[in-house]
């Protein structure tokens, strides 16, 4: 929770050393997690958390909040696509060694996964 204030994401009040967190600083530790766990960086977190702020309404933060997905959706199919591709390729490195080896050895203990 401390990074989290380094980075100006979180600013409990304080009762001499000891910090006081408000259902309000739970909520932001909330949004703040599920932002990380979902791939967002800090800097966007950050963003989507004054936006919340400042804009009552929370059109802005609506508005922001819907393109950062569609990028993040769109980022994380992309990758998808490359995990498929090289999943493909190894397994394909996989299938020619076990045939190298049962060529070179006469047997070979085959488990394919």
């Amino acid at each position: 929770m401390r990074f989290y204030e380094s980075k100006h994401l979180l600013s409990p009040e304080r009762a001499g050393n000891t910090r006081i967190y408000t259902g309000k600083d739970k909520a932001r530790l909330k949004l703040i997690l599920r932002g990380k766990r979902l791939g967002f960086s800090l800097a966007d977190i950050g963003e989507f958390l004054d936006l919340y702020t400042t804009d009552i309404q929370q059109t802005e933060q609506l508005q922001l909040l819907y393109k950062k997905v569609c990028t993040r959706i769109e980022d994380l199919e992309n990758q998808q696509d490359a995990l498929v591709q090289v999943l493909e390729e190894l397994r394909e490195i996989r299938s020619q060694c076990l045939d190298a080896l049962s060529n070179t050895s006469g047997q070979t203990d085959r488990t394919d996964h």
